[in-house]
């Protein structure tokens, strides 16, 4: 969420957001205000007060086409601050796109540092995975279906062979039930960025899409989102389980390539709607790139029928 300063001037961002902050007691009297990196959805900003630094999460107006519920997030993020995972919460301005959090001292991870932390990341995922339930679900087959709808409704354009896919979904989305075991509150969006390490712990911040999931989402998401090669899956899966679990590593790798075939469309909708300067459709075509080359390998296959044994 955080991941670096970006050059902005204070004034600029007092006129932009000065009339909402000054709702929010904590950060009267601020003396610094400071862009950070890495929001898609949202604009965050560091702010220097004399009773310390604080992010205020400043949320668009375009979140309910993406499957975002403000409210969500911030119950959401209340619930993993209290179990030591999440930043703590100081305030939230509801219908105003205003959610105030602790700023975390700490290194942000990028793709490298996941894959040299894999065992710590599966400790910090468990604590946030034991926390009570969230608020909300979140199922990236449900949301994938409501993108799509979105996107044909509105005419927005997609890769010309996704459609192709969708009988490859329903086989996927089959397997999965065989051994279904529920689901536990997850944060569901854990780019590199979204890691914060302090040297004795990671936490895990920005809660936007958090929500009840298969655990398996968790772990497939966080090794696609750092882009890291098929080797480092299994790791990631046998030190979140403590052993190896075939079923699971299957489970974790088919939700991944259901991430990036389902990501592809919250970046056809993004390039269509978002004021932002960004690249959503180049973003959104590398995941699909990758998820139609996994569609088509043998390893499909192979991960089909793996899913379906317990072990």
């Amino acid at each position: 969420m955080y991941p670096a300063y970006v050059t902005k001037g204070t004034q600029e961002w007092e006129e932009l957001y000065g009339a909402r902050l000054n709702k929010i007691s904590i950060l009267q009297n601020r003396t610094n205000i400071f862009e950070l990196a890495g929001g898609l959805t949202n604009t965050n900003l560091a702010l220097d007060t004399p009773t310390g630094r604080f992010v205020a999460r400043m949320s668009s107006n375009e979140s309910s086409a993406l499957a975002i519920d403000r409210e969500s997030e911030y119950r959401n993020s209340c619930i993993a601050a209290e179990v030591g995972i999440g930043a703590p919460v100081h305030d939230y301005l509801p219908g105003e796109g205003v959610l105030v959090i602790g700023f975390l001292e700490g290194r942000t991870y990028g793709p490298s540092d996941v894959k040299e932390n894999l065992p710590r990341i599966a400790e910090s995922l468990r604590v946030l995975h034991s926390a009570p339930p969230f608020v909300r679900e979140f199922n990236m087959i449900d949301i994938q279906q409501r993108y799509l709808a979105t996107v044909q409704e509105k005419g927005f354009r997609i890769p010309e062979s996704y459609l192709s896919y969708q009988p490859h979904l329903a086989r996927l989305v089959a397997a999965l039930a065989v051994l279904d075991e529920g689901t536990v509150p997850c944060n569901n969006d854990l780019l590199p960025g979204n890691f914060i390490d302090d040297g004795s712990k990671i936490w895990l911040i920005d809660y936007e899409y958090s929500g009840n999931n298969d655990a398996c989402f968790e772990l497939g998401n966080v090794w696609s989102e750092a882009s890291l090669s098929f080797e480092y899956l299994q790791p990631l899966v046998d030190a979140y389980y403590g052993k190896h679990r075939p079923e699971k590593f299957a489970r974790a790798w088919l939700l991944a390539l259901l991430a990036k075939y389902g990501w592809m469309l919250w970046a056809s909708i993004q390039d269509s709607i978002s004021t932002m300067d960004f690249d959503f459709w180049g973003w959104g075509m590398e995941k699909y790139e990758r998820a139609e080359s996994d569609f088509n390998s043998p390893r499909f296959e192979q991960m089909l029928e793996a899913v379906t044994r317990p072990s």
